[in-house]
């Protein structure tokens, strides 16, 4: 026989019930936040928009931030670097492999 269900009607009841739901999403919410921060997406604490709207002052606009220029000699000595990384690491592969 299928058994029917009961609708609840007490107040205080249902209140109790919707305070404990939000309680536990609100646990949930902080757990996410956690998480996500250890991951190094976003730290935990207030939101992205918040904290970058904290560190500009209202009455200034926002400037582009200025980019380093990088001679070619330096991006040449950083390229050989990486290559020279990488030469060792694939012979390091070959060797185990």
């Amino acid at each position: 026989m299928a058994r029917q269900r009961q609708v609840i009607s007490d107040p205080t009841l249902l209140a109790a019930a919707l305070e404990g739901l939000i309680l536990q999403k609100d646990r949930i919410e902080e757990q996410i936040r956690n998480l996500r921060g250890i991951l190094g997406k976003r730290s935990p604490g207030r939101p992205a928009k918040a904290a970058a709207a904290a560190a500009v002052d209202s009455d200034s606009a926002e400037k582009p931030r200025k980019r380093r220029k990088m001679s070619a000699a330096a991006r040449k000595r950083i390229a050989e670097a990486q290559k020279k990384r990488w030469s060792e690491y694939r012979k390091q592969q070959k060797a185990e492999g």
